[in-house]
């Protein structure tokens, strides 16, 4: 059976750092192929075939900003390609440019949002989000940052006005990340939840499975939008690192 679930992070859970945690990132190092890849692409190609609207936005006004991302997101993952690229899975992906946030989703693990200042802060333009950990697209979409994070608790008004700066002063080139890391009961990487369903408390049984997302903002040089990554990796409970216990759980 082909594996959706990955045995490993690439990076130390137990390093979180207060909010926003925020770390240089390489470019080279943006986009990452784990052992998943095959299992998580055949999901997200379900997803876009099956439900479309749950898992892509992109207003009009953003079509610069995602053919860029396109064109960027080819020359670093599949230099030179045409017409057509062959994932490492076999799968044939044909780059249709007058779809282009379609296409990302067919060729990178990653979930992409595109964000693009409107005023004082920037707005949720377009994204392709396969794999939302509680959270809806279309709640999202043409949404500011501040209301994009509401009901998140810790996201107060000193956050928020950091992450702005952040999205303003992050450069061409120089990405930047942070990761979360959090126990699920459900292993399933489309979790999609609106603001108005209710949480349920945590239980007394132990939760299964660690989420982690590993987020990064890059700016896209001609555009100047600005591009929010997430990278979801889901381990059971006995391929989880020593020292997480400790870690906060969603029940659902």
């Amino acid at each position: 059976m082909t594996r959706i679930l990955q045995t490993r992070i690439p990076y130390d859970i137990a390093a979180q750092r207060r909010l926003p945690g925020i770390q240089p990132l390489g470019l080279e190092d943006w986009l990452i192929r784990d052992e998943a890849f095959a299992g998580q692409m055949g999901y997200r190609d379900r997803l876009l075939a099956e439900r479309r609207d749950a898992v892509l936005t992109m207003d009009e006004s953003a079509r610069a900003a995602a053919e860029e991302l396109l064109d960027m997101v080819l020359d670093l993952a599949y230099p030179g390609a045409g017409a057509q690229v062959t994932r490492p899975d076999g799968v044939i992906v044909r780059i249709d440019r007058a779809d282009p946030m379609g296409t990302l989703g067919r060729l990178v693990q990653e979930d992409l949002c595109i964000l693009e200042k409107r005023g004082e802060e920037h707005v949720l333009t377009a994204a392709v989000l396969c794999f939302p950990a509680s959270w809806m697209l279309r709640e999202k979409a043409m949404r500011p940052l501040t209301a994009i994070h509401v009901p998140v608790a810790e996201y107060d008004e000193n956050i928020a006005a950091r992450v702005q700066r952040l999205f303003d002063g992050v450069q061409p080139g120089r990405p930047l990340w942070r990761f979360n890391a959090l126990w699920y009961a459900d292993p399933d990487l489309h979790q999609p939840r609106s603001v108005t369903d209710r949480r349920l408390e945590p239980g007394t049984d132990v939760p299964g499975y660690l989420r982690s997302e590993r987020q990064s903002v890059l700016r896209l040089p001609k555009t100047r939008g600005v591009v929010f990554s997430i990278h979801t990796f889901v381990l059971a409970r006995a391929d989880a690192p020593e020292g997480c216990d400790g870690l906060a759980r969603v029940d659902g």
